[in-house]
C-alpha cells in the first residue's frame, strides 16, 4: 500500500525529532515520552524498540492535517496535546557554530563558539583529517550548546559543496573550491566530524551528535547578477557535465559521509526547479545514492 503524500513528506522531518534528546526548558510541557508522562508515553511512537519508520508512521497518525503542514517549515511549532516540543531545524555552522539561524542562541552561560578559517582558506590546506577534526570540534560545540539549553536545534546547514566556478560568486568562499574531488573528500571529512562518526567512516547507525546537511543540491553558484536572482535562476547544464561536475561532490556526502540531510538548491535545473525534481531528488539521491535522511 502507497503511504499518503503527507506521510512521505513528514518522513523526511520527524526521525530526527525521535532521535534527538528533548531540550528541558523550565517553560516546556512534559516531553512526550518521559515516564511522567502518563498521557502519552503509551503511544506506540514512544517505543523505542520499534524501528523509527514505524514509530513515525504511528506519530503522524495522531496529527491532525494543520498540525501537519505547521511542520513543513524550518520552525516546527511545539504540539503541546502530545507532548511534542518546537524545534528550529535552521542552524548554521559552515566553519564553526553560527548564530546566523534561527536555532542558536548566545543569550547565556555561552557567548559564543569557535570560529574556523572561512572554508576556501581550509581546504587549501588538502588536509582530510584537518577537515574532520573541525567538524569534529564543530559538533561538540554544537551538542555542548543544545544541552546548555541555548539551542532549539540541532541540524546544521552545513556543508556548502556547491563548485566554485565563478570568482563573481560571492558565497564561492564557504566552499572548498572548484574540484570536485576535493568538494567530495570536503563533505566526507566534515561531515563524519559534525555527525558523530569515525573517520574512516565505522560509527554508530542511527547515533547522531548533530546532523549535517550538504548543500545546495545542485548546480548552484549565483546569488543576483545583473537581474537574474537564484531564485528566478535556470542552469543549463549538459548531462555530462552534472556527472562529472556537480553531482559527485554530493554523491561523496551520500554515500561516503552519511548525511544525515541534503538541502536542494534555489534554482532550476534544465527548467525543473531542484526541490521538486523527482528524478534528482527520488530517483538520484535516494534511489541510486541511498540517501536516507
Amino acid at each position: 500500500m502507497k503511504a499518503p503524500k503527507e506521510v512521505l513528506l513528514l518522513s523526511h522531518f520527524i526521525p530526527l525529532l525521535l532521535l534527538l534528546p528533548h531540550s528541558v526548558l523550565s517553560s516546556d510541557p512534559p516531553f512526550s515520552c518521559d515516564s511522567s508522562n502518563t498521557s502519552t508515553k503509551i503511544y506506540r511512537f514512544c517505543n523505542t524498540l520499534l524501528p523509527i519508520r514505524q514509530r513515525v508512521e504511528d506519530l503522524i497518525t495522531h496529527l491532525s492535517l494543520e498540525e501537519k503542514i505547521s511542520q513543513l517549515g524550518d520552525r516546527a511549532p511545539p504540539i503541546p496535546r502530545l507532548g511534542i516540543p518546537g524545534y528550529k531545524w535552521w542552524s548554521e555552522s559552515l566553519h564553526g557554530v553560527s548564530d546566523q539561524g534561527r536555532g542558536i542562541h548566545y543569550n547565556g552561560s555561552i557567548p559564543t563558539a569557535t570560529s574556523f578559517p572561512q572554508i576556501i582558506l581550509t581546504a587549501a590546506s588538502f588536509d582530510t583529517f584537518l577537515w574532520y577534526r573541525i567538524g569534529e570540534a564543530i559538533g561538540t560545540e554544537a551538542r555542548a550548546i543544545y544541552n546548555n539549553g541555548q539551542a532549539e536545534g540541532l541540524t546544521f546547514w552545513a556543508p556548502n559543496i556547491n563548485i566554485f566556478r565563478d570568482p563573481r560568486w560571492g558565497r564561492g568562499q564557504e566552499t572548498p573550491g572548484e574540484d570536485p574531488m576535493m568538494a567530495g573528500k570536503y563533505a566526507i571529512s566534515y561531515v563524519r566530524g559534525l555527525q558523530g562518526d569515525s573517520f574512516r567512516g565505522k560509527g554508530t547507525k542511527g547515533s547522531l551528535k548533530a546532523s549535517a546537511c550538504c548543500k545546495h543540491f545542485t548546480a548552484y553558484d549565483l546569488d543576483r547578477w545583473k537581474g537574474v536572482d537564484r531564485y528566478s535562476f535556470n542552469a543549463e547544464v549538459s548531462v555530462q557535465d552534472l556527472e562529472d561536475t556537480y553531482q559527485p561532490p554530493f554523491k561523496s556526502c551520500v554515500e561516503q559521509g552519511h548525511a544525515s540531510g541534503i538541502m536542494c538548491s534555489y534554482n532550476q535545473l534544465n527548467g525543473v526547479p531542484t526541490c521538486a525534481d523527482y528524478n534528482l531528488l527520488t530517483k538520484t539521491a535516494r534511489g541510486l545514492w541511498g540517501f536516507d535522511g
